[in-house]
C-alpha cells in the first residue's frame, strides 16, 4: 500500500504547497486538517503526519502522534526555547523529523556553516542575516535559529553570546558575540546569509529561496524517510545523509 500522508496546516501557504507537491510527486495525501478541525478522526487513516500549522498546536499534535504511534514531520517554528526542549523530549518517543528548513540547499548551508565555524577562529566575526516576507510572524526564522545554534556549538559558546540587532552605543564588537539580524518585507520567500568577517577578508555563505515548493518537496522526502525509522528526533541532515 502507498504511504498515506496527513497534512496539518493545510490551509496555510506551506500546506497548499505540500498538497501541490504531493500531487506532482505522485504521493498520497490521505487527509488535510487545519487548526480547529477534528484532527484525530482524519489522522486515524494516515501513516505519517506532516505539520506546518501553529506552534500553539504542536504539543497536542505530538501527544496524539505518540498515542497512535504515528511517525511525524514538524516544520512549524516559533516555539520558545524552553518549551521546544520539552516538546523534543516528547517527540523522541516516535520517529520524528523536526527541522526549521526542509530545503536541500539550506541543509547543505547548515553543513557548510558547521565546517566554516570549525575552521575559522574567533578572529572571524560571525553574523547571521535573514529576510522573509512581511507576513511572517516569528523572528528569527527557524533556519536562522539553527544557523546560530551551529555556530555556538562549534565555538563552544552559550546563548549569552547572541546579539539580536544592535542599537545605541554598543562599544566595540567582542570576539565571542554572534550577531543575528532579521529583515521583513514584501514577498521574500527566504534569504539566509552567514558571514565570517576578519581583518582583511570576509566569507559569506548565502542561500536564497524563490519558490516554497523546495520546502514542500523536502518535507515530503522527510515523510517518506521517517516512516521506516526507529523512534527518535531527526533532522534533514539525517534524511539527506549529511551527518
Amino acid at each position: 500500500m502507498p504511504l498515506s500522508i496527513l497534512i496539518n496546516g493545510a490551509k496555510g501557504r506551506m500546506g497548499l504547497e505540500l498538497i501541490g507537491a504531493a500531487a506532482k510527486l505522485g504521493l498520497t495525501v490521505g487527509g488535510t486538517v487545519d487548526v480547529g478541525d477534528d484532527f484525530a478522526a482524519v489522522a486515524q487513516r494516515c501513516d505519517v503526519i506532516v505539520d506546518f500549522s501553529s506552534h500553539s498546536a504542536t504539543r497536542a499534535m505530538i501527544s496524539f502522534a505518540v498515542a497512535q504511534k504515528k511517525p511525524l514531520v514538524i516544520g512549524t517554528t516559533g516555539h520558545p526555547a524552553a518549551e521546544k526542549m520539552d516538546l523534543l523530549a516528547l517527540a523522541a518517543k516516535i520517529p520524528c523529523v523536526w527541522a526549521g528548513n526542509f530545503s536541500v540547499g539550506v541543509n547543505l548551508l547548515f553543513a557548510l556553516t558547521r565546517r566554516a565555524a570549525a575552521v575559522l577562529g574567533s578572529d572571524y566575526d560571525a553574523e547571521v542575516i535573514e529576510m522573509h516576507h512581511r507576513f511572517k510572524k516569528d523572528a528569527p526564522s527557524g533556519t536562522a535559529a539553527r544557523l546560530l545554534e551551529i555556530i555556538l556549538q562549534e565555538r563552544q559558546l552559550t546563548a549569552d553570546a547572541l546579539r539580536h540587532g544592535r542599537e545605541g552605543i554598543t562599544g566595540e564588537r567582542t570576539s565571542t558575540e554572534v550577531g543575528m539580524h532579521s529583515l521583513r518585507g514584501g514577498d521574500v520567500v527566504g534569504d539566509h546569509t552567514v558571514m565570517f568577517a576578519a581583518l582583511g577578508e570576509r566569507i559569506e555563505l548565502t542561500h536564497r529561496a524563490s519558490d516554497r515548493a523546495i520546502f514542500a518537496r523536502g518535507a515530503l522526502r522527510a515523510a517518506q524517510w521517517v516512516a521506516s525509522q526507529q523512534p527518535g528526533v531527526y533532522d534533514m541532515q539525517d534524511v539527506l545523509g549529511l551527518k
